[in-house]
């Protein structure tokens, strides 16, 4: 008998190099499964995948390149034959409101934020469905939950995840595909290094709980998430915010 969650399981952890991926990748690795921690950040995210060990490994993957996502499925299905979840972690964050955004800027945003989350479910889509298992977690925010004045493009690409989450739900729901969306709040990773010290200061009195929380607090819900423990949990949309969207 074992008691780790994820013992045998297969996942790929998107934005895994560092900060809440790399949080949910040594979590998943610790409750059993195999990992490929994907990113654009080469040095850290194959420094992790050694730290890890045989059960990780590190492709240096765009979020918004199509290809890039078909050969990176591919890597995970040759090195371990399967994928039984997906962390679409991988996200960027601007801070401006929406007469300050450019067009760059907020294309730039969504298409990590929004399309690459589309990207990812399509391509897993095919070898989940050859298992008839899987479970997808998207990382959507609070912001996705709620309007945020300075945070347009971000605020608009997190409402989007929520929408797909909940649409590929009941697309893929036939052949026992879960996709649930997460909603942190203000979580201490190095996102949190684009607010200032006063906005995060700010911020934090608006938290009901009073305090921020960190990366381990997210890793364990999508742990669960990633689990047979939530085997009948799909389309949800799991807030972890300490009480902002209330």
């Amino acid at each position: 008998m074992t008691d780790r969650r994820l013992d045998g399981k297969v996942a790929l952890i998107t934005g895994g190099a560092r900060g809440q991926g790399a949080t949910e990748a040594r979590r998943f690795v610790d409750e059993g499964a195999s990992v490929l921690i994907t990113d654009v950040l080469e040095a850290e995210g194959r420094a992790l995948a050694a730290e890890l060990g045989e059960a990780a490994a590190y492709r240096q993957h765009d979020v918004t390149d199509e290809a890039g996502w078909t050969a990176t499925v591919a890597e995970a299905t040759e090195r371990w034959g399967r994928i039984d979840v997906l962390v679409n972690n991988a996200g960027i964050l601007r801070i401006a409101g929406m007469t300050e955004t450019s067009l760059d800027d907020f294309e730039a945003v969504m298409a990590v934020n929004a399309t690459g989350v589309f990207l990812g479910m399509k391509a897993v889509a095919d070898v989940m469905r050859a298992q008839h298992a899987g479970s997808i977690i998207n990382i959507s925010s609070v912001a996705g939950l709620r309007g945020v004045a300075t945070q347009f493009a971000y605020a608009a690409s997190k409402w989007a995840v929520r929408g797909m989450s909940r649409s590929a739900a009941l697309e893929l729901a036939p052949h026992d595909i879960r996709v649930n969306s997460v909603h942190p709040g203000i979580i201490d990773t190095p996102m949190l290094d684009h607010y200032s010290e006063a906005n995060r200061a700010r911020v934090q009195r608006m938290i009901p709980l009073g305090r921020e929380t960190g990366p381990e607090a997210v890793a364990e819900l999508v742990t669960w998430l990633a689990s047979d423990a939530s085997s009948y949990c799909t389309a949800g949309e799991f807030v972890i915010d300490g009480g902002m969207s209330a």
